[in-house]
């Protein structure tokens, strides 16, 4: 029986990258999964979490769950709002009766993309290849380690033909953006993505993968404002790619 998947689109991605979750939809609806889209949906709660507003998080965390308990799993393209709903979840409502248990239940069905395809659907990616040979490199996002992924997304990359990989000097150095961050510190955080800029210059790739919409936000910004020729591009493009799916339709 196909797996009951819900697609949790987060904020970032439904404004500015949609293509990325037609991939994922389609990715997995390929691979025998019946994906849903509760349009319902809203913010996970992250911004209010972060800026200290626990009250107002725990009220979107309460509706997170009424929307997508129902669901085998929830996947989404952002390891960001995946940690939140696995990590600060707990510490909203596991000491509300009325809550814990079904927090938990959500919290334990929750994955990350690539996460879900590494562990739960344990997918093989050796039978597909790019039309071409393309170069790229890999920024591995903060939340992604909080979460437990390590070079997860990097070994399916290399699975899939006509990838020539390079790897990046300070791969795992946070972009700078960290949500509020960039708005409260933007001179701590420009001086942090221009680092990881001058890294994925080095690499001189095309396309430079990167799993989370505001770290793509914030590198793609300044790779512009420096000059370094390479798109910033979710996992789930390039797998799409190379299993001859077309995202171009919604």
């Amino acid at each position: 029986m196909p797996k009951k998947v819900a697609l949790f689109i987060t904020c970032l991605t439904d404004q500015y990258y949609p293509e990325v979750g037609v991939a994922i939809t389609k990715i997995l609806e390929k691979l025998d999964c019946h994906v849903v889209f509760p349009e319902n949906q809203t913010c996970c709660g992250q911004p209010f979490f972060n800026n200290g507003f626990h009250t107002e998080s725990a009220r979107l965390a309460k509706r997170f769950i009424e929307i997508f308990e129902p669901y085998d799993y929830v996947v989404s393209p952002s390891g960001s709002c995946v940690a939140m709903v696995r990590e600060q979840y707990h510490e909203l409502l596991s000491h509300d009766p009325d809550w814990s248990a079904r927090m938990e239940k959500v919290r334990s069905r929750t994955f990350e993309f690539v996460e879900f395809l590494t562990k739960v659907l344990k997918v093989n990616f050796r039978s597909y290849a790019l039309p071409e040979v393309h170069r790229m490199t890999f920024h591995y996002t903060c939340h992604s380690r909080g979460i437990g992924l390590k070079d997860e997304a990097v070994q399916l990359l290399k699975q899939i033909g006509n990838i020539e990989f390079v790897p990046m000097e300070k791969s795992d150095q946070c972009c700078g953006f960290g949500g509020t961050f960039a708005l409260k510190y933007p001179a701590i955080s420009e001086a942090i993505v221009e680092d990881k800029v001058n890294c994925i210059r080095a690499t001189q790739a095309p396309t430079t993968i990167c799993n989370d919409a505001g770290c793509t936000m914030n590198i793609s910004g300044m790779c512009n404002r420096r000059g370094v020729k390479t798109e910033v591009r979710h996992i789930a493009q390039i797998l799409a790619e190379a299993m001859g799916i077309d995202t171009r339709g919604f």
